[in-house]
């Protein structure tokens, strides 16, 4: 464990009081929902719960012949929380604590990142119950083979778009879109799933996509001035936590941009160096020994020790809800971006936002795998493969756009408060609590005005 200088020390955890917390993921993403609209004062009560609930949720139950002849049965979800601004999107995640409520958070996340990035896309998510390290790969090809033929039509090229996501990669997009394909012969099957393979009509730069996506937005943000006095990455102290496929690459990409990682961690645990991790190395060790723990010349720690190193940014690249009331007062980052969805909950939020630390939502820093998805959706109805630069340019033009909106709308708000609370008291709507806004929150109040204007310009049918 790194040594910390006492003036940056965090209290010992006997000082801190304990903090029951709600970490129901649809909860969180309900309420920070709540606070956001609560700066769009013109917004009808009927159409605010209209956009906040998911359209469908679908659950499936399968069995499937394991590798040793036994029958498993499995249980999955495909949640589609919106269609307003076009077909479902989202990934498919296999994890033994996937959730229906996991599920329609994950979905509506989705919706309001698609928005914030302005990709005509409405928001989507899918899992199955189980554990891909304890099953063999032909046991995970017989699960996502039935999965999808148990989700039948409701998933298609231009109603809802699955992806890749936690313990899923392009392998199990190629058996989602093979699936597919041989239940729908003769139609042009490709746009159904994105994240396949380069040969079979997956984008250049889509696996990279999710980390450089981030890269682009931190960099934006920084050069807006977001963080007082770092406005570049050249010498900044880099902390990864979840070194799985985003995480990792997100190390290279902002080493490579002139950072310096000090440390990284997996599910396993972590490691430090203050005069820099190599990130190559780390996957080179993981690989080997299946954790990054006990790379040479580095210090191991907990995962709660890493998130406690004083750095200049923390990148949470893990699964929801790490970062918590109950360890918020250990974070010694000046700004945290998250690569992760979730993983920074309201309280935590709060109490970030209070000591000055800014969060990069998830909802802009990790928006980039889902760009690079609607290019390679667009590619495929085209029948067409855009060169790695062109797509990068394309990324980078979104997510700077996208940031500059986010940053744009938190000073709007700020310097609108006046009005927004004025319009509140004039219909009668409680005001307490409304002060200057976090990033995360105008995040949403972009996202939330763009998808209800589309909701209101198209109308209630019939």
């Amino acid at each position: 464990m790194p040594k910390m200088k006492t003036k940056n020390s965090a209290p010992p955890a006997e000082t801190v009081p304990e903090v029951q917390e709600d970490l129901n993921p649809f909860h969180i993403a309900q309420r920070q929902f709540d606070t956001a609209v609560r700066y769009i004062p013109d917004l009808k009560t009927g159409l605010v719960d209209f956009l906040k609930q998911p359209d469908r949720m679908v659950t499936v139950e399968f069995p499937i012949e394991t590798h040793d002849g036994s029958v498993r049965n499995f249980v999955g979800y495909r949640v589609l929380h919106s269609r307003i601004r076009g077909p479902g999107k989202g990934g498919i995640r296999y994890h033994p604590d996937v959730t229906p409520d996991e599920m329609r958070a994950l979905a509506s996340w989705m919706t309001w990142k698609c928005a914030v990035v302005d990709v005509p896309f409405g928001g989507a998510k899918g899992g199955v119950v189980c554990n891909p390290k304890e099953l063999t790969k032909g046991d995970v090809r017989r699960i996502t083979r039935r999965f999808i033929t148990a989700l039948g039509d409701n998933i298609g090229p231009h109603t809802d778009i699955p992806a890749p996501d936690v313990n899923t990669n392009a392998g199990t997009m190629a058996r989602i879109y093979d699936t597919y394909d041989m239940m729908h012969p003769g139609r042009d099957n490709l746009p159904v799933v994105t994240g396949k393979p380069v040969e079979m009509g997956g984008s250049l730069g889509r696996r990279e996509a999710t980390a450089r996506g981030c890269l682009f937005a931190v960099q934006r943000a920084l050069a807006r001035g977001v963080v007082d006095g770092l406005d570049t990455l050249s010498g900044a102290t880099v902390v990864v936590q979840g070194f799985g496929n985003a995480g990792a690459i997100a190390a290279e990409l902002f080493a490579e941009a002139g950072a310096r990682v000090i440390a990284v961690s997996d599910s396993l645990g972590g490691i430090y160096r203050a005069e820099g991790v190599d990130p190559a190395q780390a996957v080179a060790h993981k690989a080997d020994n299946g954790s990054v723990v006990g790379l040479p010349s580095t210090e191991t720690l907990t995962n709660d020790g890493l998130l406690a190193i004083p750095c200049d940014i923390l990148i949470p690249a893990a699964l929801e809800n790490q970062i918590r009331a109950d360890n918020v007062h250990t974070i010694q980052a000046r700004f945290i971006a998250e690569v992760a969805n979730g993983p920074t909950t309201p309280s935590a939020d709060r109490a970030l936002f209070e000591r000055g630390i800014p969060v990069l939502p998830d909802i802009l820093a990790n928006a980039g795998g889902v760009t690079v998805s609607y290019f390679e959706w667009v590619q495929n109805i085209e029948h067409e493969q855009w060169e790695l630069d062109v797509v990068n340019r394309k990324l980078l033009a979104k997510m700077e756009r996208a940031t500059d909106a986010v940053i744009d709308m938190q000073h709007d708000i700020d310097s609108s408060l006046v009005k927004i609370t004025g319009e509140h008291a004039a219909r009668g709507v409680p005001i307490d609590g409304l002060g200057m806004v976090d990033l995360r929150t105008a995040a949403y109040v972009l996202a939330i005005k763009r998808v209800a204007k589309v909701a209101l310009e198209r109308g209630i049918w019939p």
